[in-house]
């Protein structure tokens, strides 16, 4: 009995690996099909992050502020009046101002004091900036603060002196 029980398992165990195949082969063809899907779609993936991150360099590497020509900038008017009138049209600080120009605050005060007048790289900068909005003003200061790292303040560490003892008399 024990023979005819192990061949007829045998016999049930093939019909099911036969079974078992005709379903397993087409999911097997399937599986490789997705795998080089996949493999195709990663790289077009890479492909795209590239290419979105050169475009944001890019963008990041545009001057906010159009250019402006040497010539442009000499022939413009720039009073101390105007700066003010410039900044405040834009909605600027002192400080704001001068960090989108890359001078101290105390150089834009000047200017708008009238005790001194940009010049060079900066002049060309003011210039430019009458041709931009509040909104482009606001991106490019974003910009700014993200470029320079943020200072932070050091304390001194108070020493831990003992006080002297006076010596008695």
């Amino acid at each position: 009995m024990a023979k005819l029980e192990t061949v007829i398992k045998e016999a049930i165990a093939r019909g099911a690996r036969r079974q078992v195949r005709v379903v397993v082969t087409p999911l097997r063809r399937e599986v490789v099909r997705l795998r080089k899907k996949v493999t195709e779609l990663h790289a077009t993936v890479t492909t795209l992050r590239r290419s979105a991150n050169g475009w944001k360099r890019l963008m990041e590497a545009a001057p906010a502020i159009p250019p402006v020509s040497e010539e442009d900038a000499k022939a413009a008017r720039l009073s101390p009046r105007l700066i003010g009138s410039l900044r405040r049209r834009l909605g600027l600080s002192q400080m704001a101002l001068a960090r989108l120009v890359g001078v101290s605050a105390t150089a834009v005060a000047h200017w708008v004091a009238g005790d001194a007048m940009p010049t060079g790289r900066n002049r060309m900068t003011l210039v430019a900036l009458r041709r931009v909005g509040k909104r482009e003003v606001k991106e490019l200061l974003a910009r700014r603060v993200k470029e320079t790292p943020s200072r932070t303040r050091r304390t001194r560490k108070r020493s831990t002196r003992r006080p002297r003892k006076r010596l008695r008399r």
